[in-house]
């Protein structure tokens, strides 16, 4: 396999909110050359995604449920061909992140469920999948997983540049002035809760499981005490790389507070988690770029904003889809994968080398 071959690759990523599958469509040498082609979410229906908030931690039996998501990402593969006007015998390979229930990689203990041999039958498609397993296995946090891909989006861009991810965790990567094969102009980790707290104090005092353009947030006021508990947790002061599990954050804090002065101290705690991860940069970013639907919450970036002391954008601002980004870079390692190339580094995970990764499923025969 050559890098001048460009491949064809849908990537799938269903993230720690749990709202549905991103699918989307790239074609890519799997180094700098990416050309990004439609994109499509299918959103979980409420009893999908409630019988995913039951199997986090592996808490509950997850075999139907692991069906019934791969099943939803067959169909979100089948809709994108759909809207791209393409058939399955012209992508070479999916990408499948698979759904994460369990993560704790100081126990060498990554889950992400997904039956990606159903998938390939479904689809009649090639698959890579378990992306994460062997950088945790050979002591890497197995997390962020995605730095690669936006050193290849922000070629064009000024460096130093930060790219901040708000999912259900929040992650940053720092990307320095030129690209090396070792990645080691790469820092990535995770900086705090993103949206997942928020999302839960919402669904518990409101029923709906979003806190919609901020606007609880917005009427509430800051609880300085709490949040500066929040923040005496030790992971803050761990240096990076470094991953958290969506869970790893106790709420309890925040349970004597009013709706509105909850979600707004834990929009708080999102924003001040990642101001505090400019401590570990080797030099400032010269701007902030941010994807997932944290950049949708004008609360969290506003705040952003006064907080970073440098330019922050929403990701369409440079052209990019925030929306669609994190499942073009599975699309994007799923060749990686496959050519060989490292996915991991130590300065994004902490494993000991950079490791390439990702389980093989062939096309059906």
């Amino acid at each position: 396999m050559t890098g001048s071959k460009i491949w064809r690759a849908i990537g799938l990523m269903s993230g720690t909110s749990l709202d549905g599958v991103d699918a989307a469509l790239v074609e890519t040498d799997g180094e700098n050359r990416v050309t990004r082609g439609p994109a499509l979410t299918l959103a979980y229906d409420a009893k999908l995604r409630e019988r995913l908030r039951r199997s986090l931690g592996g808490r509950a039996p997850v075999k139907a449920v692991e069906r019934s998501l791969t099943v939803a990402h067959a169909e979100a593969v089948q809709a994108l061909l759909k809207q791209a006007g393409r058939k399955a015998s012209e992508i070479d390979v999916v990408g499948f992140h698979g759904q994460t229930i369990v993560h704790r990689p100081a126990e060498r203990i990554t889950w992400q469920i997904g039956d990606a041999s159903l998938l390939a039958e479904r689809t009649g498609i090639a698959v890579v999948a378990d992306f994460r397993s062997a950088d945790v296995a050979a002591g890497g946090e197995g997390a962020p997983f995605v730095p690669a891909y936006h050193r290849a989006l922000g070629t064009a861009l000024e460096r130093p540049l930060a790219v901040l991810n708000i999912g259900g965790v929040a992650n940053v990567t720092w990307i320095g002035d030129r690209n090396a094969d070792d990645g080691s102009e790469l820092l990535a980790f995770d900086t705090g809760p993103g949206n997942a707290l928020i999302d839960d104090w919402m669904l518990t005092h409101t029923g709906t499981p979003v806190d919609v353009d901020g606007a609880c947030a917005a009427r509430g006021r800051v609880d300085a005490a709490v949040l500066a508990t929040l923040m005496a947790h030790e992971y803050f002061a761990r240096k990076p790389p470094k991953s958290l599990d969506r869970n790893a954050f106790d709420p309890a804090p925040v349970e004597k507070l009013s709706t509105e002065d909850g979600a707004a101290t834990l929009a708080a705690f999102t924003v001040e988690s990642v101001a505090a991860a400019r401590s570990h940069f080797p030099t400032p970013p010269k701007m902030w770029v941010v994807t997932g639907g944290g950049r949708r919450n004008p609360v969290l970036m506003a705040a952003l904003g006064k907080a970073l002391g440098a330019p922050v954008r929403a990701a369409e601002e440079v052209g990019w889809d925030g929306d669609a980004l994190e499942a073009q870079a599975f699309g994007y390692l799923a060749v990686r994968s496959r050519r060989g190339l490292p996915l991991s580094f130590p300065t994004t995970t902490g494993v000991g080398r950079p490791m390439n990764g990702g389980r093989y499923f062939p096309r059906p025969a």
